[in-house]
């Protein structure tokens, strides 16, 4: 089944609201049909020599057909014998009519639109309930600007789809039915001649149905490539300024942009070719009916008011109709969208989140790398290459090395932010491959370089992720981060809303923030990612003298890049390459590692 019909069918789970949409769009093209059909009596009066009366008409109507003998003589008798009077009687019954049709008309409209946000709104929250637990190589290999049009623009691209399916589609689907059915009542055979143009009609419709899905997608793939330049461009919006590269930047965003309009160029010639195509072939199909009628009427075979009936009856029936070219080409533009939402659905999720993972024990003697590699989709060279490596419970451990050698890269893979492909990771003597990941994780708490604040206050981004939090723990882990004192100065103090980034706040107020977040968990593995390497000298000592206070008795590993942390650590671990290539105190590898003892001279910044 297509991606987009699988869509579709969470329409049910809002099953009463769907029904209602579809018996009260029945009830106004029944209500159309009616009127159709009234139509009829209506020229038989106008049209006929002599003026026969609604009364006339509808005797002649209960003397044959199903209808003999069924209707009682005190409601003919009841009927209008005056013309005038009888054509009254149908016009006021055409308004009744009108306005049962359009209730009815409003009803389907509101119930079916309320159906497709209710299940577009589910499809969002599904899609982003799956993305966030998607590994994190993922994201990291298409970037998260795809990701997030796909959340926000490909869904909206879908919704469209199901409201030109069960709002508008369902409304002309059914009045084109209800008027086909009004022209087979006043002539069955003319109206069946007419259906030759059917499969001319759904050819056409089927062929640019096709062009159009293969359109949208790769206009939806360059949507998602404008997204992202658009995103990258005002992410980094200083450095651009700074170093004037804003012409480059408009170029490179008018280039995707001039791709986009060409993939979206493409759609817009098969949806325009539709419309007239389908016109051309119904008008020629309806002229060659006239013709035919026309002789049959001078022939004296055919009544002109029944071929005028049938034939308003079937231009109805046309009028509904011919919009399901655009609807058909909207839910075919739509199939793009589906699909690429399908396939973020359906992609395989973070392993470790399985209820029946046994939940590992708080750490509290060792974590020990076996002969670990890991490599990045289409890297040239492991990222980590057969690292061996012992940490005792309770040391501090500064990873040094060049710009790329892995040490990042190895601190992600103790979370499990990323998996390796080879050897294993062992906390306390357990594979962390073989534990809860929730269990693992809700022991390390980590800082990085690029401190990330959420949309809200300060007191809710300290106690982002925390269990059983209290306003005391709050205030206790901020102190500790030296991070109290510049919060009170704050207009509001702790309910001082954070700017999107926490662009609001310095540098050194962020990293306290973080460190704050990271002493209310209470980790007892600590991952400080170069957290002091953008900052001034003075929030470094005090973050410095935080981390130094609170790491003590919990395993600490720190990505370094000051001499003070690489002398203060118990053990130095030097990378380079990817791998491990030596271990021990500042003053020993000064002796004998040559990588070291480079690093010590240009990339060490003194305390």
């Amino acid at each position: 089944m297509s991606p987009f019909w699988i869509f579709a069918k969470g329409m049910f789970r809002d099953r009463a609201a769907l029904i209602g949409s579809v018996a009260f769009a029945f009830i106004s093209a029944g209500s159309m049909g009616g009127g159709l059909v009234a139509i009829a009596p209506v020229l038989k009066t106008l049209l006929e020599p002599g003026g026969r009366s609604l009364q006339d008409l509808a005797r002649e109507q209960a003397s044959k057909g199903p209808l003999k003998g069924r209707i009682p003589e005190s409601i003919l008798d009841a009927i209008p014998t005056d013309p005038f009077q009888g054509l009254v009687l149908i016009i006021v019954g055409l308004g009744v009519l009108t306005v049962i049709g359009g209730t009815a008309n409003f009803l389907h409209q509101f119930l079916s639109l309320t159906v497709v946000q209710r299940t577009v709104t589910r499809m969002r929250r599904d899609l982003f309930h799956k993305v966030i637990r998607l590994p994190l190589k993922d994201i990291v290999t298409d970037g998260p600007s795809d990701t997030i049009s796909r959340i926000v623009n490909d869904t909206a691209a879908v919704g469209g789809g199901l409201t030109a399916l069960v709002s508008k589609a369902l409304s002309q689907v059914t009045k084109g039915i209800a008027a086909f059915i009004a022209a087979l009542i006043l002539d069955w055979r003319l109206t069946l001649v007419s259906l030759i143009v059917a499969p001319l009609l759904y050819t056409v419709i089927r062929k640019l149905g096709k062009r159009i899905r293969r359109a949208s997608r790769a206009a939806l793939e360059q949507q998602s490539g404008l997204y992202a330049a658009t995103a990258e461009a005002l992410q980094g919006l200083r450095v651009v300024k700074v170093h004037t590269t804003e012409r480059y930047e408009s170029g490179r965003f008018h280039r995707i942009n001039k791709e986009a309009m060409k993939q979206a160029m493409r759609v817009r010639t098969a949806r325009a070719l539709a419309s007239p195509l389908v016109e051309v072939l119904t008008i020629v199909v309806l002229g060659g009916l006239a013709l035919v009628a026309f002789k049959a009427i001078l022939d004296g075979k055919l009544n002109a008011s029944d071929f005028l009936g049938v034939f308003i009856a079937l231009g109805a029936a046309g009028a509904s109709i011919k919009p399901l070219t655009g609807l058909s080409n909207d839910i075919q533009q739509s199939y793009a969208a589906a699909d690429r939402v399908m396939a973020l659905l359906r992609a395989a999720p973070e392993q470790g989140h399985d209820p029946a993972l046994k939940r590992l024990s708080r750490h509290g003697q060792s974590i020990e790398f076996r002969d670990v590699r890991f490599a990045y989709p289409n890297a040239l060279r492991p990222a980590i290459d057969g690292v061996n490596l012992r940490i005792e419970h309770g040391e501090t451990i500064a990873v040094v090395g060049p710009n790329g050698c892995g040490k990042t890269t190895l601190l992600a893979l103790v979370p499990r932010l990323f998996e390796p492909q080879e050897g294993r990771i062992e906390i306390d003597g357990h594979d962390i491959a073989t534990v809860s990941v929730r269990s693992l994780r809700r022991q390390i708490g980590v800082v990085t370089q690029e401190t990330v604040l959420f949309r809200g206050t300060i007191r809710s981004n300290i106690a982002y992720g925390a269990e059983n939090v209290t306003e005391e723990r709050i205030l206790d882990a901020a102190r500790r981060a030296r991070a109290d004192d510049f919060i009170r100065k704050l207009p509001r103090g702790y309910d001082t809303p954070v700017g999107e980034q926490g662009l609001t706040l310095s540098g050194g107020q962020r990293q306290r923030i973080a460190i704050a977040r990271a002493i209310l968990r209470d980790p007892a593995i600590l991952i400080l990612d170069e957290a002091t390497s953008m900052i001034d000298a003075d929030s470094e000592a005090k973050i410095a003298e935080a981390v130094a206070e609170f790491s003590h008795g919990r395993t600490c590993l720190i990505v370094a890049h000051r001499l003070s942390t690489v002398v203060n650590a118990d053990r130095i671990v030097v990378m380079d390459g990817g791998k491990v290539v030596d271990v021990g105190r500042h003053d020993e590898l000064l002796e004998r590692c040559e990588v070291y003892q480079l690093i010590a001279r240009k990339q060490l910044v003194p305390a």
